[in-house]
């Protein structure tokens, strides 16, 4: 009876390989279709289930054009999945008595202010990490302009709230560089040295770098933008100046790790990152998420709910919780997603500009190895944002089919040169280029732009996957320009 028994469960374990080694073929086969569906130059993919690592892999080359083929080790921008890696930090630093999530952030970070004196005084630490301090989006303070950490939080000061505090969700990177310096501040060591020496090193992630200043070596991921009718690499952008919010890089080998940490309650090698009620509390549901902040991948998946954590938004699918977040760069993406329940995770780095392919190989990934199910969503997103595309170049054309035609200046094109200021947007200036305008911001974003109408101008960026720029002049009651509006910002003419 003994022996019968341990012959069915012989005969069951080679069955499970079986069925394992089948779904990964099919899944890598998958891959590499989705792939070239997407036109994506490279992926990196990692899938771990039941705390192993069964599925990793490279896929297409690292920089269009050439033949440098992404393999385990390649280097990825990991981008806003970062988030979650800060609020581990931060959690490490509540188990050992030093910080409260409830805590007033201004209890750490006395010289820290917002517009609104009150959010100031309310604002605590879990603020920090979900996205409801009333704060829009303020990327324009790293991504336009060439200033310092300190100097992107001393102008959150000058940002207007868009909403009242904790009464909504817009995304918000700023924040987590805010956490950054309570880290820095509490543990004595700078975000950067602090999750190397917390979390890298422990994990072994030895091939993962906090800042992209500091990534070595030659096997590294390109970022690649659709522009001028062809797929080509830029220049990468830096997120160091919000390092928390987005600066980790590395590969699927190191990432593999994380992702096997946090499906089994933070431990790892024997030891663990976090107490079980802080792990707990990480993907403990913060905050609900507008239908307005929902990704358009949502309109297919069509959850009953979105919540955000500390660092990862969820949603239910199948009748299941997932846990995920992206992460996205100008020309490089991200994304990490879990499903709790069955201990499966998985993660794709890609080399394109938002690749949604990554969120296909997520809900092929649950369904292939979890909850069943045969769709294709690479096919179905792939439709999905080829209408959203489609509708983007619609605006487009009825956006300049209102261009007024025959119409001129008010002024000599001279009289539109000179320095515009303004306190949170820093500095534009504007010269003539071969009867065009050049204008530049902050010595950090530049356009060529050409009459338009009126006193509005048009052109092409610098970097042209940026595409196409707008800037409107605005005259004083004496017939002089008197300021300007250029990417949603706004310049006040600098009187000499």
């Amino acid at each position: 009876m003994k022996k019968n028994l341990l012959l069915l469960l012989f005969a069951c374990n080679i069955s499970f390989a079986q069925d394992l080694s089948k779904q990964l073929r099919e899944f890598d086969t998958y891959v590499d279709n989705a792939r070239k569906e997407w036109q994506t130059p490279g992926l990196a993919v990692a899938v771990v289930k039941d705390g192993k690592i069964i599925f990793k892999k490279g896929y297409g080359v690292r920089e269009i054009g050439t033949t440098n083929l992404v393999d385990t080790q390649t280097i990825f921008a990991c981008a806003s999945t970062t988030k979650a890696l800060t609020a581990v930090c931060m959690g490490m630093l509540v188990d050992e008595g030093k910080v409260n999530w409830n805590d007033p952030v201004s209890k750490y970070l006395p010289d820290f202010k917002l517009y609104d004196v009150n959010v100031t005084r309310e604002l605590k630490i879990r603020d920090l990490f979900i996205h409801n301090s009333g704060v829009g989006n303020a990327d324009f303070l790293w991504g336009v302009m060439d200033v310092s950490s300190e100097e992107v939080l001393k102008k959150m000061e000058l940002v207007r709230p868009s909403y009242s505090m904790r009464s909504s969700f817009i995304y918000q990177n700023i924040f987590y560089l805010v956490a950054g310096k309570v880290i820095e501040n509490v543990s004595g060591q700078k975000w950067e040295q602090f999750i190397v020496n917390r979390i890298f090193k422990p994990l072994g992630m030895n091939r993962t770098f906090s800042q992209l200043a500091n990534v070595k070596g030659n096997n590294q991921s390109k970022p690649h933008y659709f522009y001028n009718n062809a797929i080509r690499t830029i220049t990468p952008s830096s997120p160091d100046k919000i390092g928390p919010a987005g600066s980790v890089y590395s590969c699927v080998d190191d990432i593999s790790l994380w992702m096997q940490c946090m499906l089994d309650s933070s431990k790892y090698n024997g030891g663990r990152l976090l107490k079980p009620a802080t792990w707990t509390e990480m993907f403990k549901p913060q905050i609900l998420v507008p239908a307005s902040e929902f990704y358009p991948t949502m309109q297919l998946i069509k959850p009953n709910w979105m919540t955000y954590g500390l660092g990862w938004f969820q949603h239910d699918y199948k009748g299941k919780k997932i846990n995920y977040h992206t992460g996205s760069l100008a020309g490089e993406v991200a994304i990490h997603a879990q499903l709790p329940d069955s201990k499966l995770g998985v993660y794709v780095f890609g080399n394109y500009d938002h690749a949604e392919v990554r969120h296909a190989l997520v809900y092929k990934t649950f369904d292939l190895f979890a909850l069943g199910g045969n769709r294709d969503w690479s096919k179905d997103f792939l439709k999905l944002y080829g209408d959203i595309k489609a509708q983007g170049e619609k605006a487009e054309k009825d956006f300049e089919a209102k261009q007024v035609a025959n119409t001129k200046t008010s002024l000599p094109l001279s009289a539109y040169e000179g320095k515009y200021t303004d306190k949170l947007y820093g500095e534009a200036e504007v010269k003539i280029i071969d009867g065009s305008l050049k204008i530049t911001t902050n010595n950090f974003l530049t356009a060529t732009v050409q009459h338009w109408h009126f006193d509005t101008f048009r052109g092409d960026y610098e970097k042209g996957w940026y595409g196409k720029a707008l800037v409107q002049f605005f005259l004083n009651a004496k017939g002089e320009v008197e300021k300007l509006e250029f990417e949603g910002m706004g310049f006040v003419r600098h009187k000499k």
